[in-house]
C-alpha cells in the first residue's frame, strides 16, 4: 500500500482492529480494550528509523506512565517508514534493545504487524501469514501485566495460533481478499481522523 495521510494511516488501522482482529477473533483479548476505549492509536511522521526510534521511544514511555485505566496498550503506526518487511524485520531487534535501554523489559513489550508480514518458514503468499498482515506498518506496544491478566482469564490462551490457523484456512485467500478489500471501503467512507501527525 503506498504511503498514506496519519489520518487515512489511522482510519484504515481503526478499521482493521474492528473487523479483522476483532472480528474475526484473532485476539481475544481485543474487544474489552477496544470497548473499554483503552486502545491508543498513533501515527508517526517519521520517514526513517532514527526519527521512529524516538516516536517509540516517546509512546513506551507514555505507556508506562500512564494508568492501564486510560491506556492499556498501543498501535504505534508509521507508514513512512518501513515499508519492506525484511528492513521492518531487521528493526525490531532495535526496538527490543530500546526496550533493555529503558528498563522495561519485563514491564511492556513489542508485537509486531506489517502489511508484508512472513513467518519464519513460510511462503509469501501463505494465508498463515495473515494473522500479523496489517494495513500499515505497526508496532504494538503492551504491558506485560495486561498478557497476564488476559492470560489468566482466558481459559486456552495456548489454543489461540492454532483456532487463528483454521479460521484463516477457512476463510482461504479469496476470503481474505474479499476482506481487505471491505476494509478499504469502510476506512475510505469513513474518511480521515484529525489529520495530526500524532493522534491523542
Amino acid at each position: 500500500m503506498s504511503e498514506a495521510t496519519p489520518e487515512q494511516a489511522l482510519t484504515a488501522t481503526r478499521v482493521w482492529v474492528e473487523r479483522v482482529v476483532i472480528g474475526l477473533n484473532l485476539c481475544p483479548f481485543a474487544k474489552a480494550v477496544q470497548v473499554k476505549q483503552r486502545l491508543r492509536y498513533v501515527c508517526s511522521d517519521a520517514r526513517d528509523t532514527t526519527r521512529l526510534r524516538g516516536h517509540l521511544r516517546d509512546e513506551l514511555l507514555h505507556l508506562q506512565g500512564t494508568p492501564m485505566a486510560e491506556v492499556e496498550t498501543t498501535l504505534l503506526v508509521h507508514p513512512g517508514v518501513l515499508n519492506d518487511f525484511e528492513a521492518y524485520n531487521a528493526f525490531l531487534d532495535e526496538a527490543d534493545a530500546l526496550l533493555v535501554e529503558l528498563g522495561l523489559e519485563g514491564t511492556l513489550q513489542i508485537a509486531s504487524f506489517h502489511p508484508d508480514y512472513r513467518f519464519a518458514g513460510t511462503q509469501a503468499d501463505d494465508i498463515d501469514n495473515a494473522t500479523n498482515r496489517s494495513p500499515y506498518p505497526c508496532l504494538h506496544l503492551l504491558r506485560e501485566a495486561s498478557i497476564d491478566i488476559a492470560v489468566a482469564a482466558y481459559p486456552h490462551a495456548e489454543a489461540i495460533y492454532e483456532n487463528n490457523m483454521r479460521t484463516l484456512r477457512a476463510l482461504g485467500a479469496k476470503g481474505w481478499a474479499a476482506l481487505q478489500a471491505a476494509c478499504l471501503r469502510e476506512a475510505a467512507a469513513a474518511g480521515g481522523g484529525k489529520g495530526l501527525g500524532m493522534d491523542p
